[in-house]
């Protein structure tokens, strides 16, 4: 039985004629690629109206996969097999997922074999993210913010709270923050996503000098998923959320029902516990 929440539609060992590879020969005469590829989505509209539109059309994506992996020779099929997939999850927005197998059968190893492949899966995630700002145009560093996030390339802010003037944290005398929270379709992993927050703080001049202390701009992952995770970079869920009401205030107005991956409780839940 399927333990993944979504549809499958199969496309097995296309075949294509690509220049990926390492050695001059590969680059300059190309070879026969195979690839298969999972579609996870949801086909039940589709099912019940007979309408193409409602679902993915495997014929269409057969021919955008053989252009795409013919125009984007790479070295290695592990960036064959990376780009492909993102190129997908990003073209057909109907698709919640895929599984994509790219197959070499003719590597050039010098031994008898039937084949050399990669294989990956690739997901859209949902994360939950906080902004605050304390020096300068707080509404104006916000609002970058949130228009650096929505250009970055395999994200997407399907929601953004109202921004929310609340007293500092942590016992350090400084201006009133600027509070907010987003919700974010991403493809990033949660150490891509850690990233491209650096980024974003650093293009608003974010100083990390005085811990709690006046900031441009500060950005953190609150949820990413159901994801538990720690390292010594990046804790998910953010380890004092649950205690900041200036997060589940703004945060309740754009997911009250998300349900904290830990502690069992509605988002909505938390915030009365520190009303």
């Amino acid at each position: 039985m399927n333990t993944l929440p979504y549809d499958e539609i199969h496309i097995e060992d296309l075949e294509v004629f690509a220049n990926h590879g390492v050695f001059p020969e590969e680059t300059s005469l190309g070879q026969k690629f195979l690839i298969s590829l999972t579609m996870y989505t949801d086909i039940r509209t589709a099912g019940k109206t007979d309408c193409l539109e409602k679902s993915a059309d495997y014929g269409e994506v057969c021919h955008f996969i053989t252009e795409y992996t013919k125009s984007h020779p790479c070295r290695l099929i592990e960036t064959a097999a990376e780009q492909l997939a993102e190129a997908l999850l990003l073209r057909y927005t109907i698709l919640k997922g895929v599984t994509l197998e790219l197959k070499k059968p003719w590597a050039p190893v010098g031994l008898p074999l039937k084949t050399v492949s990669v294989k990956i899966s690739r997901f859209w995630h949902t994360a939950y993210l906080g902004l605050g700002s304390n020096l300068g145009d707080k509404k104006a560093y916000l609002d970058n913010a949130v228009k650096a996030l929505g250009e970055t390339k395999g994200c997407h802010v399907e929601k953004v709270s109202s921004y929310h003037v609340t007293a500092p944290y942590g016992g350090v005398e400084q201006d009133d923050f600027l509070n907010a929270c987003l919700k974010l379709k991403t493809l990033l992993t949660p150490e891509e996503l850690l990233e491209r927050l650096h980024e974003i703080e650093q293009s608003a001049h974010r100083e990390r000098t005085v811990r709690w202390g006046p900031r441009t701009l500060d950005l953190d992952i609150l949820m990413y998923d159901d994801l538990v995770m720690e390292t010594d970079e990046l804790i998910i869920p953010h380890i004092e959320m649950h205690l900041r009401s200036f997060v589940l205030k703004p945060l309740c107005e754009i997911a009250p029902n998300k349900r904290h991956p830990l502690l069992k409780k509605t988002v909505s839940q938390l915030a009365d516990s520190l009303a």
